[in-house]
């Protein structure tokens, strides 16, 4: 294996949580690249994470935060496959910083997934993105399959914005929840599964 800077080594490994091994090879395959070597390791554990997405989960824990004034709580179910997985401080950690996301994110998600958002909330707000399109008598000389893919681009962007699994992590912006969760399953070598949630707040719906 070739020779790689120590602390380029080490920079990666706090940046992934990944094995010191796995972080020297992918350097070793980028050219000594970090910011190179990040990215193929985020596509690898896509890879590892689309593998194992098959695997049933049986076990798991809850992650819960409650705010300092009392006023908002959030409860989320996390699984894996097995109690050892679900003792893993990695997987505990995560299962409590998602409660804190979903108690911080703004604004919240309403469903895990795409699947999950209620039909009358999609529908309601392809309605809303149609009439912002209808508003601009620009648009009206646009062929109806443009103004198609813009209605969908705007109902896209609602799924990134109100869908967990896609919105931007805050603990690190940078990366989808999706993507810390695929990262998650590459360190522990298991499937996880975000099965649902509850966010309660003081006046809230």
């Amino acid at each position: 294996m070739a020779d790689i800077d120590p602390k380029k080594v080490m920079e990666l490994r706090q940046r992934t949580g990944l094995p010191m091994m796995e972080c020297k090879k992918a350097l070793v395959e980028c050219g000594g690249d970090v910011d190179r070597a990040e990215e193929f390791l985020r596509k690898q554990g896509e890879k590892v994470a689309a593998s194992k997405a098959g695997r049933a989960v049986k076990e798991g824990r809850v992650g819960a935060y409650v705010h300092h004034n009392g006023k908002l709580a959030v409860l989320v179910e996390v699984q894996c496959e097995d109690d050892f997985a679900a003792r893993n401080e990695l997987f505990q950690d995560f299962a409590k910083k998602l409660a804190m996301h979903i108690a911080a994110a703004a604004p919240p998600p309403v469903a895990v997934t795409r699947e999950g958002v209620a039909a009358d909330l999609v529908a309601k707000e392809r309605e809303i993105a149609q009439a912002q399109l209808d508003q601009d008598p620009r648009n009206a000389r646009k062929p109806a399959e443009i103004r198609a893919k813009i209605v969908d681009g705007k109902v896209s962007a609602f799924y990134r914005e109100r869908v967990l699994l896609e919105q931007a992590w805050i603990h690190d912006p940078g990366q989808t929840v999706d993507q810390v969760l695929k990262g998650l399953i590459q360190k522990i070598g298991q499937n996880v599964v975000v099965r649902r949630f509850a966010r309660l707040e003081v006046g809230g719906e």
